[in-house]
């Protein structure tokens, strides 16, 4: 027979054969479950799950803490988004965009590019309104810390970049489109001379005069484009380039993040695409048929256009606008000897070599790009051990707020 349950000093089976006995038995559970050490045991447990909720929270108010101020977005940016991701982000879009456009304005029979680049950014904007009704969108740096000539100077050369590209594409071939993009990289490095006094190493200028000799014999046989479309890719060269340029310098020395600068900039932008509708698009775009498909294919270019506004701008706060251009170029043959390699196109024995070209004048640049780096690395280390070795000498002496001064400094 088995033994009667024992609760304290209290025997339950005598208890067992009645009604009676079983509601008795069942308080003399519930008073042992609510014993003094039981009590602690569910204590614990409830303080338990509220350190995991706190933990939780406190990492909440941490993010948010930081897209609330521009230094901390800025840091989070970098942390999430590094040179690497940036360029390999900005490369898969921009691959994309350009087949989408060519796709919305060839076969859909969109004949409108600033149009088409205005859908753009009220897409980007809408999607931003979205984020920022959410508090997901970084904070922007003071406003006295940023003239608003640069925003201003910013939202134009937008709008005239990226609306002379989509005119560009419209009447000329992809291959002369990417053929209009080499004379950018020596206007970016006149330009940055010019505005800022920065030089480029002579290695670096044989790296980027072979990059582009090998791109324009790459696209040499695709250069269908009309007088107009030429005109266009002309005018587009100095707006491109100042674009990447003030992209670049205002997200590395005024703490701007990407989506914080898209988002004070685009109603700029949008205001002068508006202005360059009427001379740069024909007329009749009111009178356009739009279906279900068509609206579908610009949709997706509104989408993929305000990806590579995000990776653009990302890509060229994490590197240099140099640096994005050679991106564009080794996006260009990379296609070139991908469509050769997988689909058994024919484009020629000298595009193929110019393509191999300007991929070997790439690496030599990125080499050199990587080694620069490094040996600013390797100079860093002995400044940071002196502040770290006299750090400790004060921190022995009983200095604590010197020792603290010693750490914010910058190498």
């Amino acid at each position: 027979m088995a033994s009667p349950l024992h609760f304290g000093s209290v025997q339950c089976g005598e208890f067992f054969e009645g009604g009676f006995g079983r509601m008795l038995c069942g308080r003399r559970v519930m008073s042992f479950f609510l014993r003094k050490d039981a009590r602690k045991f569910l204590k614990r447990k409830d303080s338990d799950a509220g350190e995991r909720g706190r933990a939780l929270e406190d990492l909440r108010a941490s993010l948010f803490s930081e897209l609330r101020t521009s230094e901390g977005a800025k840091r989070l940016q970098q942390r999430i988004c590094g040179p690497t991701v940036a360029l390999s982000f900005n490369f898969l879009i921009s691959v994309g965009i350009i087949m989408m456009n060519k796709l919305v304005l060839g076969k859909v029979g969109f004949n409108y590019p600033i149009f088409l680049t205005f859908i753009h950014y009220i897409m980007s904007w809408g999607l931003m309104a979205v984020l920022n009704a959410f508090s997901l969108l970084p904070a922007p740096p003071p406003a006295k810390s940023t003239p608003f000539s640069s925003l201003l100077a910013l939202g134009i050369v937008m709008s005239l970049s990226n609306g002379l590209a989509n005119v560009s594409l419209k009447y000329n071939s992809v291959g002369f489109y990417q053929m209009a993009k080499i004379a950018v990289t020596p206007t970016i490095v006149l330009a940055e001379f010019m505005i800022f006094g920065k030089t480029v190493s002579y290695q670096k200028v044989m790296a980027l005069t072979i990059v582009s000799i090998g791109v324009a014999v790459a696209t040499v046989t695709d250069l269908e484009f009309h007088f107009f479309g030429a005109c266009m890719s002309l005018a587009w060269i100095i707006p491109s380039a100042v674009n990447k340029i003030l992209w670049s310098n205002l997200q590395q020395q005024y703490n701007w993040t990407a989506l914080a600068l898209m988002w004070n900039t685009t109603p700029i932008t949008l205001f002068f695409l508006v202005a360059l509708m009427p001379w740069l698009d024909p007329p009749g775009v009111l009178s356009f048929h739009w279906n279900f498909s068509n609206t579908s294919a610009i949709l997706m270019s509104a989408i993929f256009g305000f990806l590579l506004q995000w990776s653009g701008a990302l890509a060229l706060g994490a590197t240099s606008a140099t640096s994005h251009v050679v991106l564009g170029q080794f996006k260009t043959c990379v296609i070139l000897l991908g469509g050769y390699l997988l689909f058994k196109s024919n484009p020629g024995m000298s595009s193929i070599c110019g393509a191999i070209t300007a991929l070997a004048g790439m690496s030599l640049y990125t080499y050199l790009n990587m080694l620069g780096s490094h040996q600013q690395a390797a100079a860093a280390p002995p400044r940071q051990s002196s502040f770290s070795s006299r750090k400790s000498k004060l921190s022995k002496e009983g200095s604590n707020p010197h020792g603290e001064n010693c750490t914010t400094e910058t190498v």
